[in-house]
């Protein structure tokens, strides 16, 4: 009487043990994100640049009324040799920090449902700069490593100031008459 509750009890375990990521490309390498952090995820929508902002701030777009600031992930991961997949702009909009912010991607792939225990960390020597704390683990699905992010890691102190200042342009573009 008792067995088909144990078995239900087994099933949410394992249940719980598999991490949901949002995948996505940036030229041929595979990343994921924590689903939770994903807010939203759009297509090709006008950004508008941003004087005197850091290299890898591509601008502003307004969403809805907000203005939100714009990373090019490729850059921001020194990417700039990897081959962009099809010149299409995908912008992940995530929650960083208590901040949304949106990060530029060649291609978001799909939901991925990954047992948390095939998940191994990443390589001592990966791990061993300062700008490379922001990569969580490293994976394998179909055949291809998918490395994964924590967006809250990755940006530096002063990245974050900066995009406070930008948030507060973006606050009084949005007032102005």
């Amino acid at each position: 009487m008792n067995e088909p509750y144990l078995n239900q009890e087994t099933d949410q375990e394992e249940k719980e043990k598999l991490m949901q990521l949002v995948g996505f490309a940036i030229g041929r390498e595979m990343f994921g994100v924590d689903i939770l952090m994903v807010q939203e995820i759009i297509r090709e929508t006008p950004i508008t640049p941003i004087p005197n902002a850091p290299d890898f701030i591509e601008g502003v777009i307004n969403l809805r009324g907000n203005i939100i600031p714009v990373i090019d992930l490729r850059r921001r991961l020194n990417l700039r040799n990897a081959e962009a997949s099809d010149g299409n702009i995908w912008i992940m909009i995530l929650n960083v920090e208590g901040r949304v912010t949106g990060f530029i991607v060649d291609s978001v792939t799909q939901v991925l449902k990954v047992p948390a225990n095939s998940i191994k960390p990443p390589p001592d020597i990966v791990v061993s700069g300062l700008h490379s704390q922001y990569i969580t683990g490293v994976c394998r699905i179909d055949q291809r490593l998918l490395i994964l992010l924590d967006f809250d890691r990755i940006l530096l102190v002063e990245e974050i100031k900066k995009l406070r200042e930008i948030n507060t342009v973006g606050r009084e573009m949005r007032v102005a008459p």
